[in-house]
């Protein structure tokens, strides 16, 4: 056999990832930062996502998500399945994923990595970016509406910008998810205060400093009424909020507001029904973070951002995530192949005419 030809690559469990400290917001807000700067510089290939959906009542579907950072010379895919009816048909979460980075040199995979914490890191990440622009500085109160695994990421990069928050309420549809948020939650961030709000949204984010809705529910949940002057609101899921939430809000501000206006948002949902216009966008995520566009301007204003989710985030924060592992030796190698087909001696043995 010929070693040459041998082709292998790291191998990275949830479980790998998160003893070698990847569960980091900071570092994904800084790899996320760095993508969307990267992005638009031209130094990103980012083709359209493949979209299998095979029940379109349920929504149960597989994604394939490609994104190629160029000077980096690193091109990574995210491949994504989204059940909706898991959790209660099941009693299993909805989303699972895997990534695979491959370097462009030989083009050989380098990683095969599991994907779901990365993913939902990428969601909290995103979130986080956009309260380091949008939210007050002096934040204390966030408000939950949903109480999922991208709710928990939330918290933890919504935290990690605005260190001062000391009280988190939390709204879900039961007490018993209620209850789960609080009893995972509290013992990462023990200067806390955790109340669960008995699933009464009002009392969840009603005068909260920053409020999250992340739930898979397509209902006007959050109510205008709610919301504070000086309030920052992150949109996590699809139909969330009323319209007169994005109506009273002084800045509204996207990831990508062209993919937007073409999903199913509460935003969306108003651009199709002519209650929001082109002009009434802030900017884009990257306008903030690029300086283009200012953030928060003043004390009292109510700001909102919505994001739908961009592959290419999700892959520059992959390779940080794969490069903190392999500083950590964390993982397992995974072999692809020792020798090419025709060099193994045994070929003679395996093969079937």
């Amino acid at each position: 056999m010929s070693a040459h030809h041998a082709i292998r690559c790291r191998y990275l469990s949830q479980e790998d990832l998160l003893r070698a400290g990847c569960l980091d917001l900071r570092m994904a807000m800084e790899a996320a930062e760095h993508a969307m700067t990267a992005f638009a510089a031209g130094d990103v290939l980012f083709p359209e996502k493949i979209v299998q959906i095979f029940n379109q009542d349920t929504q149960e579907r597989i994604n394939c998500l490609p994104a190629t950072f160029l000077p980096e010379k690193v091109c990574g895919v995210k491949w994504v399945s989204v059940f909706p009816p898991n959790p209660v048909k099941y009693g299993l979460q909805n989303l699972s994923a895997v990534i695979i980075l491959s370097e462009i040199e030989t083009g050989f995979p380098i990683a095969f990595m599991e994907g779901t914490l990365c993913s939902n890191m990428r969601v909290g990440a995103m979130g986080g970016i956009a309260a380091k622009h949008l939210s007050r500085e002096d934040s204390e109160v966030i408000g939950f509406i949903g109480s999922g695994e991208q709710a928990k990421m939330h918290l933890i990069a919504m935290k990690t910008v605005r260190p001062g928050l000391k009280e988190c309420r939390i709204g879900a549809k039961t007490d018993e998810e209620e209850a789960q948020f609080i009893r995972e939650m509290a013992p990462l961030m023990p200067e806390m205060e955790f109340v669960a709000a008995g699933t009464d949204l009002q009392k969840a984010t009603d005068g909260a400093d920053i409020i999250v809705t992340a739930t898979s529910a397509q209902a006007p949940l959050l109510k205008a009424a709610w919301m504070k002057p000086g309030a920052f609101y992150s949109h996590v899921g699809g139909w969330e909020d009323e319209y007169a939430v994005a109506k009273q809000c002084d800045k509204i501000v996207t990831d990508d507001w062209e993919t937007v206006k073409h999903r199913t948002q509460t935003l969306s949902r108003m651009y199709k029904d002519g209650e929001l216009a082109d002009s009434d966008i802030h900017g884009n995520l990257i306008d903030l973070v690029s300086g283009a566009k200012p953030g928060r301007e003043s004390p009292d204003e109510r700001t909102y951002f919505n994001a739908v989710g961009l592959a290419y985030t999700d892959v520059g924060i992959a390779h940080a995530m794969y490069q903190r592992a392999l500083e950590a030796d964390a993982g397992s190698e995974l072999t692809i192949q020792d020798s090419m087909i025709f060099e193994h001696e045994d070929l003679k043995d395996w093969v079937r005419l």
